[in-house]
C-alpha cells in the first residue's frame, strides 16, 4: 500500500503523522525547510536560545498530553501576572487565585479603577464556562465586547489591549471576542511556560515518536493531487495527501482562498545585568512606542542563555525589523524596566510575517479538513490560531484519513 503523504513538518503535520503512525499507517512527511517545527522553532546563537518570536506553551491545552509526555518539555512557567509601567512607576496585576499575596497590589494598582477592574473580571469570568457554551454564545469583535462590558480607561489601553495585542497580533480589537476568551481561559487554567531548551522541543518530541526516515527535509512540494505528490526530485503515489503547510503555501498547492495572516516581530537582547528579577511579562501602560510586551527570559528559564548571561525578548505588532525600530523598541523597553538600555546588545531579530491567521467574528472553531478534490488539510487556520489549534487540526486530518 502507498504511504500517506503529509506536506509540512510543522506542529499540525507532525501531529497528523504521529497519529497515523500509531494507528499502523505508513507515513512520509515532506518539509521544504532545513528543520521541523514550522513557526515553532528555536535558533541557538552563541549559546542563546532565541525562539522564532516570543512563544509560550500552555500545559492547560487539552490536546498536549495526547500528543506527547508533557513532563519531557521541562516547562518553566512565567508568573501569574504582569508588570505595568507608567511614567517612572511600575505596578503588578496578578491572578489572585494563584498569587493571593499580590491581591493588595493588584487592587491598588493605578492601572485602572477598582470598578473597571471588576468590569474586566465580569468580562473574563465566562471564559471558565464549558467550551461548548462559549462557542454557542453570540460573538462580536473583541473591541465591541470590551465596550459592552465597561472595560475602558487606563486598564484597557494600558493593560488589556497591550497584553492581548501580543497574543492576537493586532491593536484594533478586530478579532473574535469568543476566540479571545478561549485564550484567556487557557491563561486562567494553566501557566504559560517555555521549555527549558526552547519551543523547538515540542516538535522534536512529537517527531521522536516517528521512524527516523519518516520526515524528509529540504524537499519542497511542487504539486499535488489526492493520490500523488510531486517534488523536484520525485513523484510519490499516496493513499492520501494531507497539506499541513502555512496558509499561503496551502493556497498555492490546493487553490483554496488564502487566509489573511498577521505579523509580529521580536527583538532579542542581552544586557550586562537583568533589568528586573521578576519572572513576569512587562507592559507599557503609557504606550510610549511600538512595544507590546517585553520579558527577561532568563528570569524564567536560565537555560535560554549561557551561564550568568541575560536574555530579553521584546515584541511588536507588524513585520518591521529595521534598525530604527530596534532602537525605538530598546529605548521603550528601558522605560518599561526603569533602566538605561545603552549597554544592551542585539542578538537577533525575528520578523514573522505570517505569525497568526486572522480569527474574525463569528468564530468558526472547526473548518472542514477535507477538500472537494479529496486532498486533506491541517493547520491552525482550520481550528484556533494557537498551538492547541495546530495540534488538534493535525489529529483531525489523521482521523479523516483513518475513517476512509
Amino acid at each position: 500500500m502507498s504511504p500517506v503523504v503529509v506536506v509540512g513538518a510543522g506542529l499540525a503535520g507532525l501531529a497528523c503523522a504521529r497519529r497515523l503512525f500509531e494507528a499502523g499507517r505508513e507515513v512520509v512527511v515532506l518539509e521544504a525547510s532545513d528543520a521541523i517545527g514550522g513557526r515553532v522553532r528555536t535558533d541557538l546563537i552563541d549559546g542563546f536560545r532565541c525562539d522564532r518570536g516570543f512563544q509560550l506553551i500552555n500545559p492547560a491545552y487539552p490536546v498536549l498530553s495526547r500528543v506527547i509526555d508533557v513532563e519531557q518539555l521541562d516547562l518553566r512557567a512565567f508568573g501569574a501576572g504582569v508588570v505595568v509601567a507608567s511614567g517612572s512607576a511600575r505596578s503588578t496585576l496578578a491572578d489572585p487565585r494563584r498569587a493571593p499575596h499580590l491581591l493588595p497590589a493588584t487592587l491598588g494598582s493605578p492601572a485602572g479603577s477598582i470598578p473597571t477592574k471588576l468590569a474586566f473580571v465580569r468580562w473574563a469570568l465566562p471564559s471558565l464556562l464549558p467550551v461548548r457554551r462559549l462557542l454557542a454564545a453570540p460573538d462580536t469583535t473583541l473591541a465591541a465586547s470590551l465596550d459592552r462590558s465597561g472595560v475602558r480607561g487606563r486598564l484597557r489601553t494600558g493593560v488589556v489591549e497591550p497584553f492581548l495585542a501580543g497574543v492576537l497580533a493586532e491593536w484594533d480589537g478586530a478579532t473574535s471576542a469568543t476566540f479571545a476568551k478561549l485564550l484567556v481561559r487557557s491563561f486562567l487554567l494553566g501557566s504559560p511556560s517555555v521549555p527549558s531548551l526552547g519551543v523547538s522541543r515540542l516538535p522534536e518530541l512529537i517527531a521522536a515518536g516517528l521512524p527516523a526516515e519518516t520526515v524528509r527535509l529540504d524537499e519542497p512540494v511542487l504539486a499535488i493531487t489526492s493520490d500523488r505528490v510531486r517534488t523536484a526530485e520525485r513523484e510519490i503515489d499516496a493513499t492520501a495527501v494531507v497539506v499541513a503547510t502555512d496558509p499561503p503555501t496551502a493556497a498555492r498547492l490546493t487553490g483554496i482562498t488564502p487566509v489573511p495572516m498577521k505579523s509580529l516581530t521580536t527583538f532579542w537582547h542581552t544586557a550586562p545585568q537583568p533589568p528586573t528579577r521578576a519572572p513576569l511579562l512587562h507592559l507599557d501602560g503609557d504606550r510610549r512606542g511600538p512595544l507590546v510586551n517585553t520579558a527577561v527570559l532568563t528570569n524564567v528559564a536560565p537555560s535560554y542563555a549561557p551561564a550568568g548571561r541575560v536574555l530579553i525578548a521584546s515584541t511588536i505588532v507588524g513585520a518591521d525589523g529595521s534598525s530604527a525600530t530596534e532602537t525605538e523598541v530598546r529605548r521603550q523597553a528601558g522605560l518599561v524596566y526603569g533602566v538605561d538600555p545603552v549597554g544592551w546588545e542585539l542578538i537577533t531579530r525575528h520578523v514573522i510575517g505570517s505569525a497568526l491567521p486572522a480569527q474574525p467574528p463569528p468564530l468558526v472553531a472547526r473548518h472542514p479538513v477535507c477538500l472537494p478534490s479529496g486532498v486533506l488539510m491541517a493547520g491552525d487556520h482550520l481550528d484556533t490560531a494557537s498551538i492547541q489549534g495546530a495540534l488538534v487540526s493535525g489529529r483531525r486530518a489523521a482521523t479523516a484519513v483513518l475513517n476512509r
